[in-house]
């Protein structure tokens, strides 16, 4: 019976587990026998005995348990892969445009590295894809910090001293993350405009009841993935200035806009953010990756001019929860579309396979 793994994180600052007891009573159902660190669900609400009544063991000694399983599933990489099963496959965010030395440490275990990041966006692959559901949680999340640090309310509201006009919102890059924090702004009542450089995405942006932004950059598209195409120097000119005028009206700005295995577009500058009200908030949601807005700072909260200037970088823990429950059921759904004959048959001719496995056989597979 193969064996999985779920690792307590031990990352400052990870709350999210890899392995939820509702996805750990499926996949013992499938015949995976399921081992969880003591204490690895404790802070997205999940006890020890909560794993226990769903029929997984829960491990105190993470060494044996690591040395034992053949699947090893985890938020973040692996911090000491070294001893783990030759072959055993693991299943993370590795990050590999940003730390390659992840994937290189567990080819060098001879591990089979899977990275949930380059899960193929198809239709078939759509119940595995982590990116999309961590990012849609974080950006209900960003826009529900934005509404906290605000000295404003979002909604239009009728009082005794008359009428409170709603706060306008400018959310940056209309991807899963933007959809979301679109939508979210929106049930909260404010006025949300949107831009990004898909044309394409202007249907989308209005069915949600917002307005879309329009600058004339030129030629823009996107990949076969669904990402925006990385712009040119003069391109990106074009776009701040004209955001300029955008960022100016607006209470809120949410920037979202990231390209898939480079660094983030600078899309926001200082003199962008000084012209804004003072009170008002930028949430920089690619500040992980450089940054859309030019002085963020990762993790941290700076006030440019008046205006508070956030960094957030992992937004689905603060919500840890529903971040663990829709990442397991990703990594479930991944494990169960390849369990066959009681193994993980990770075929090097399977779509989803050729995109997502990092490492086989202590050789690092290349994406170029």
């Amino acid at each position: 019976m193969l064996q999985l793994f779920c690792p307590k994180e031990t990352r400052e600052g990870e709350t999210r587990v890899a392995l939820t007891p509702e996805t750990a009573k499926r996949l013992i159902g499938l015949g995976v026998s399921c081992i969880v660190e003591s204490q690895a669900g404790i802070h997205a609400g999940f006890s020890d005995d909560d794993y226990k009544v769903a029929g997984a063991a829960v491990a105190t000694d993470r060494n044996t348990a690591l040395a034992a399983a053949d699947i090893v599933t985890s938020v973040q990489p692996l911090n000491n892969p070294a001893g783990i099963k030759r072959g055993a496959v693991t299943i993370s965010f590795l990050q590999p445009c940003l730390n390659p030395e992840n994937v290189q440490a567990l080819a060098a275990a001879g591990a089979t590295a899977v990275s949930l990041e380059f899960i193929p966006r198809t239709t078939i692959a759509q119940k595995m894809d982590a990116l999309s559901s961590q990012a849609s949680l974080a950006g209900y999340a960003a826009v529900v910090l934005a509404a906290m640090r605000l000295d404003k309310i979002f909604p239009m509201m009728m009082t005794p001293a008359g009428t409170l006009q709603p706060s306008r919102v400018l959310i940056v890059g209309v991807g899963v993350a933007g959809l979301q924090a679109i939508a979210t702004a929106k049930r909260l009542g404010a006025r949300v405009t949107a831009f990004d450089t898909r044309p394409v995405v202007e249907e989308q942006v209005k069915s949600l009841g917002a307005r879309f932004l329009k600058i004339n950059l030129g030629e823009t598209g996107q990949t076969v993935q669904g990402y925006a195409k990385e712009l040119t120097p003069e391109q990106i000119e074009l776009q701040r200035k004209g955001m300029a005028k955008a960022c100016a009206e607006s209470d809120v700005v949410i920037t979202t806009a990231q390209v898939f295995g480079r660094p983030a577009p600078r899309i926001i500058t200082v003199e962008m953010v000084a012209g804004m009200r003072p009170g008002s908030v930028v949430v920089d949601m690619a500040v992980s990756t450089g940054g859309n807005v030019e002085g963020s700072q990762l993790d941290a909260e700076i006030v440019i001019g008046g205006v508070r200037v956030i960094g957030a970088s992992n937004l689905p823990n603060t919500v840890p929860q529903h971040a663990s429950v829709a990442l397991a059921n990703n990594i479930a759904n991944f494990i169960a579309h390849f369990l066959k004959d009681g193994a993980l048959a990770l075929s090097p001719e399977d779509e989803i396979a050729q995109g997502a496995v990092l490492a086989r056989d202590g050789e690092i597979i290349s994406k170029k």
